[in-house]
C-alpha cells in the first residue's frame, strides 16, 4: 500500500499527437536529452503511487509499454480521441481499492516529485481535490464574442494550473460520469460543487506544447542533467 496505508493510483492521459510540437510521432514519445516525455512524467510520480495507468495513442501501446517492461506498477491501455475520454478509459482500469487518484500530463515532464508530494499531502490532510498552480504574471482580459475586452480580473485571484492533480477516487469517478470534456479534471469536479484546493506549483512544470516549448525543455534538460 502507499502512503499512510492509502492506495494511490495515477493516470497519465498520453494519447495526444505531436502535431502542435511539429513532431511526426505522438507527443509522449518525443525524446528530450535521452528520455521520452512519458518516461519523465512517470519518474515524477512513480515512487509515491501503487499503480500507474497510461492511456497511450492507438497503435503505439506496444511502443510505450516497451519503455516500462521492468515495472509491474505500470499498465498501458489505449487512449481516447480527447483527453477526457483517455482519463475515463484509464479510470475503468484503476484498482477498485484506490483511495486517491492522481492525474498527470506527459507534457508536464519536468514536474518534480516535490510537487507530487504537495498534492498528496493536501489529499491526506483532508482535501477531496487538489491542483498545483502558479501565479499569473500577465494581465488577463476577459473578451466577448467580438473580441472586445469585458473585464480585467485581478492577477491576485488567478493561478495557472498544472499537474499532477489529485482527487479522492470516489469523486473523480463521479466527475467523469457526466461524460463531459474538459481541459483538466478539476473543472469536472468543480461542476459537482466540490471545493478544489490549489497548492503551490512550479515554473518548470510548464506544458510542452509548441516547438518553442520543446526548445525550452531541451535547454532545461541540458542545463540540469
Amino acid at each position: 500500500m502507499g502512503i499512510n496505508g492509502q492506495f494511490l493510483s495515477a493516470i497519465i492521459p498520453a494519447a495526444g499527437s505531436g502535431d502542435r510540437l511539429g513532431a511526426s510521432i505522438p507527443k509522449a514519445l518525443v525524446v528530450i536529452n535521452g528520455k521520452t516525455l512519458i518516461q519523465r512524467a512517470v519518474e515524477s510520480i512513480l515512487p509515491h503511487v501503487d499503480e500507474i495507468i497510461i492511456a497511450a495513442p492507438k497503435e503505439f501501446e506496444r511502443e510505450i509499454s516497451a519503455l516500462f517492461t521492468d515495472n509491474k506498477k505500470i499498465k498501458v491501455i489505449s487512449g481516447g480521441e480527447v483527453r477526457s475520454k483517455s482519463v475515463a478509459a484509464a479510470l475503468s482500469q484503476v484498482n477498485k481499492n484506490a483511495d486517491y487518484i492522481l492525474v498527470h500530463d506527459a507534457a508536464r515532464c519536468f514536474s518534480t516529485q516535490a510537487q507530487t508530494m504537495r498534492v498528496i499531502g493536501a489529499l491526506l490532510a483532508g482535501d477531496d481535490a487538489v491542483v498545483p498552480g502558479i501565479e499569473v504574471v500577465d494581465t488577463i482580459k476577459v473578451i466577448d464574442s467580438k473580441s472586445f475586452a469585458e473585464s480585467t480580473p485581478s492577477r491576485s485571484t488567478l493561478r495557472a494550473v498544472q499537474t499532477p492533480q489529485g482527487f479522492s477516487a470516489q469523486i473523480l469517478h463521479r466527475a467523469h460520469q457526466s461524460g463531459n470534456d474538459a481541459t483538466d479534471d478539476a473543472a469536472l469536479v468543480e461542476a459537482l460543487g466540490i471545493a478544489v484546493r490549489v497548492v503551490p506549483g512550479e515554473p518548470n512544470a510548464h506544458k510542452v506544447t509548441t516547438p518553442a516549448d520543446l526548445e525550452w525543455a531541451k535547454r532545461l534538460a541540458e542545463t540540469n542533467e
